[in-house]
């Protein structure tokens, strides 16, 4: 059996993206400066975009579902008068308008796009169509037609107004939401063409832009060099958003051999901020987390034991 390459660390290292960079790339630069066997990253980020990247080593990589799934802010600067094919700044202009809405267009318009939407993706995005992704199709000059999709907008402000051309937002959303498709939508719903000339992302679930380092701190300090592990965080790291949930010795050992447990023996101990409905909660013994569960139809079921 062939050894793996690298040295196996696990934990967590929150980038903050440099512009015009894939996330694959800051990946792969921080994966052979720390010399490390396996890392992926916690969200994808466009190569226009920067802010907070989570980046996942070792056994961190088997929380990156829950950190993609997790709670989510960006801010962006919508440009108005063009819509471009890739709905950011990086695409060529397909349409203008002198159209430029006011301030009060604008948070009238923005209520439509708060709570549970229907949203149609870019036409550069990594969507597959029949195993093809919509981007490669769309630069071979077969861009797809994408159908809505659901997406969770749970806040989305204007926050500053800086000429008649550019406004500034702050939007928390869930998983899968494209902010250049927020951007252009808003704007043809006031009548105008938009897209995104700047985007940053400010928290990925429990990772905040305050804990996130550059890509050049990340670095060897010195040719042929390693990273420092103490850099990373805790594997455990990714999870601290997620309810805790305390369990007995006994419940622990049901857990880790796959068994539901009954909500009603839990009635006390159910941390209020849990969705019953099939929401996910820590289960903790001794200050250890046993693995995630799931709260659904009267049950508590193991979902990942860790």
């Amino acid at each position: 059996m062939r050894r793996k390459r690298g040295r196996p660390l696990d934990g967590w290292l929150i980038i903050d993206k440099p512009p015009q960079m894939t996330s694959t790339d800051v990946v792969n630069r921080v994966r052979r400066g720390f010399d490390a066997q396996k890392a992926g990253h916690g969200g994808t980020l466009d190569p226009l975009a920067t802010g907070v990247l989570p980046i996942a080593f070792g056994a961190a990589t088997k929380t990156v579902p829950y950190v993609m799934d997790s709670t989510k802010i960006y801010r962006f600067t919508l440009r108005l008068g063009e819509t471009r094919d890739t709905d950011d700044a990086d695409g060529a202009v397909t349409a203008e308008s002198a159209i430029r809405p006011t301030d009060d267009q604008l948070r009238a318009a923005l209520p439509a796009f708060i709570g549970d939407i229907m949203q149609v993706p870019p036409v550069y995005s990594a969507i597959k169509i029949a195993g093809e992704r919509a981007y490669d199709m769309a630069r071979e000059g077969r861009a797809p037609v994408l159908e809505p999709r659901p997406a969770r907008v749970d806040r989305f402000d204007l926050t500053e107004r800086p000429d008649a051309d550019t406004a500034v937002f702050e939007v928390q959303s869930g998983k899968g939401v494209y902010m250049r498709s927020l951007a252009r939508d808003l704007a043809q719903a006031c009548g105008a063409y938009g897209h995104i000339a700047a985007l940053r992302r400010l928290r990925v679930g429990p990772f905040l832009e305050r804990e996130s380092i550059t890509l050049e701190a990340a670095m060897p300090a010195e040719e042929g060099g390693r990273s420092s592990a103490t850099l990373l965080l805790p594997v455990l790291t990714a999870l601290a958003d997620i309810p805790a949930l305390a369990m007995t010795g006994e419940e622990t050992g049901q857990l880790t051999q796959g068994q539901p447990i009954s909500l009603v023996t839990l009635m006390g101990r159910i941390p209020q901020d849990a969705n019953p409905g099939g929401g996910l909660v820590r289960a903790m013994a001794a200050g250890r987390v046993v693995g995630l569960c799931r709260l659904e139809d009267g049950w508590l079921r193991p979902e990942r034991i860790l």
